[in-house]
């Protein structure tokens, strides 16, 4: 008798959460809990497959490097005639007198060997060099541009709020992107799509902008533009600026970027923050160019470029630009989730809407429901009273998964909602088999109590043995499937363990107690 009492405080308390969980789902502001998440096929929202541009990672790699050996090769004396990129992803170099040949040759053995000779031609005193990575290497720079993509976006829409969005790999360089909600799609696309590569980089104050506007640009520098929109005509002013193309600072010493409004001026600009060695660093440069004008370039594009009046250190530094609110904010998003290694292309966009979400919900729950009335009918026409002690355990049995998705915060998506129905016959068959063992028992002239006893004693294993390998088919679906397929695995994971619940705790509960404390006499079934 206590052991029934225990199993009731348990199956109720058990009951009492799944309850709490499911309830904000139906009322959402009665509890503080958050309700079930529905997939991007039930509410819509958006689906990309985005490419990264894995080239022009291996390209920044390179340009990297290059400017590496331009530092070596001033700090160790070594003179070249030219030192260029040539061919998107190899290094051509060219280098005269034996002495600048020795250097260089013991600057690539000491601090280069990562570099692969593709070609080494000598023209009298001349020698011209083509160096690139290995093929193993560059390889390994394209995975981990991929990756850290994946992982930026991801950061990106994590701040951005959409609430359980499937982000991964699709194939060695693509990325499949899903925010089911969202309604602002052309936002989001710019979120995601912006490269976010911060740069500090000096204004070349002593060549003609005019003349680099006309083509002839100084070599080492290059023209961006800064845009500023017009308040009174709504045009977009583009301004030119020619640039030195060595940067000084990036963004990949910020730890911090957020929104303020300038007092003076009332408008939004974003606050960035620098670690030590990034603040040490801009604090350098500043000192160093007093009186020069420092661009602030933002993919490309030059936002502002003020005077250095001093030394700036403190490691804090703003970034204005006319922006709105919302402008601001997405922008402090992107440069504190870092920036892309790459840029990415859009292939495939598709928006799924709300309506077809809706009209997905509305014939899944029907088909839930009339599936879940016939077994309902069934049970009580076949099983008599014990099968509405199972119609009960099957009702207990949805609210349970329901309960789960709410609680563990899983996304129901419409192969979800069949991965339920499927669960509803799973659920009455472990109730099948019990009964029809009960029935067996009592053929055989037992009495009820011993015949229920004897029942659950018989058909336990095999309702354990049938379920626990269903379970183990769907971990594995939800292990190594994606998108509707671990929609499935996810309510067949939840379905499977509810059954089990049900059909061994609960049924077998509420027989006790009409067996036990009713000391009734006779089984309906």
């Amino acid at each position: 008798m206590n052991n029934l009492s225990w199993r009731a405080l348990a199956v109720f308390a058990v009951i009492i959460i799944a309850i709490i969980y499911v309830l904000p789902t139906i009322r959402p502001t009665w509890w503080p809990h958050k309700k079930i998440n529905l997939g991007l096929d039930l509410q819509g929202g958006m689906h990309l497959v985005l490419e990264v541009d894995t080239d022009k990672a291996l390209e920044g790699t390179l340009e990297r490097i290059s400017q590496e050996i331009r530092d070596f090769c001033r700090k160790e004396h070594v003179r070249y005639i030219a030192l260029n990129r040539v061919e998107g992803n190899r290094i051509s170099i060219k280098l005269q007198g034996q002495n600048n040949i020795d250097g260089f040759d013991k600057l690539l053995d000491k601090d280069f060997q990562g570099l692969r000779i593709l070609s080494r031609s000598t023209d009298g005193d001349v020698l011209t060099l083509t160096l690139d990575l290995p093929d193993r290497e560059a390889d390994q720079i394209k995975k981990m541009a991929t990756d850290q993509a994946l992982e930026t976006i991801r950061n990106r829409i994590d701040q951005f709020g959409v609430s359980e969005p499937d982000i991964r790999h699709q194939g060695e360089k693509r990325i499949l992107v899903q925010l089911p909600g969202i309604k602002d799609t052309k936002r989001a696309k710019d979120l995601i799509g912006r490269t976010a590569l911060l740069e500090f980089k000096l204004l070349d104050e002593t060549h003609d902008l005019n003349a680099a506007l006309k083509g002839d640009i100084p070599p080492g520098s290059e023209v961006l533009y800064g845009t500023k929109e017009d308040p009174a005509t709504r045009r977009i002013i583009k301004t030119p600026y020619l640039i030195k193309k060595r940067t000084l600072l990036t963004g990949a010493h910020l730890t911090d970027a957020k929104v303020q409004i300038d007092s003076q001026y009332n408008e939004p600009y974003v606050s960035i923050d620098f670690d030590k060695k990034g603040g040490r660093d801009f604090a350098r440069i500043t000192e160093a160019n007093v009186k020069k004008r420092l661009a602030i370039v933002l993919d490309d594009k030059v936002y502002s470029a003020p005077v250095i009046q001093e030394k700036i250190s403190g490691g804090q530094a703003r970034i204005t630009g006319n922006f709105t609110t919302e402008e601001a904010r997405d922008l402090a998003i992107a440069l504190r989730a870092g920036a892309l290694p790459a840029p990415v292309l859009i292939l495939e966009e598709r928006t799924v809407g709300p309506s077809l979400g809706t009209d997905s919900i509305r014939k899944g729950l029907i088909s839930m429901c009339f599936g879940g009335i016939l077994v309902v009918l069934f049970m009580v026409v076949y099983y008599r009273g014990s099968g509405l002690i199972a119609d009960f355990a099957l009702i207990l049995n949805v609210i349970l998964i329901a309960g789960g998705l709410a609680g563990f915060q899983a996304t129901l998506t419409l192969p979800g909602i069949a991965g339920i129905i499927l669960t509803i016959g799973m659920a009455v068959d472990a109730n099948v088999l019990i009964f029809e063992r009960i029935r067996e028992e009592m053929n055989i002239g037992k009495t009820p109590r011993a015949a229920v006893d004897a029942g659950y004693d018989r058909a336990t294993l095999t309702i354990l043995d049938a379920n626990v390998t269903t379970l183990i088919a769907a971990l594995v679906l939800f292990q190594f499937g994606t998108g509707p397929v671990k929609g499935f695995a996810v309510t067949l994971s939840l379905g499977v363990i509810a059954s089990l619940f049900t059909a061994l705790i609960v049924t077998r509960m509420i027989f006790d107690f009409y067996l036990i404390k009713r000391k009734v006499k006779t089984l309906s079934i």
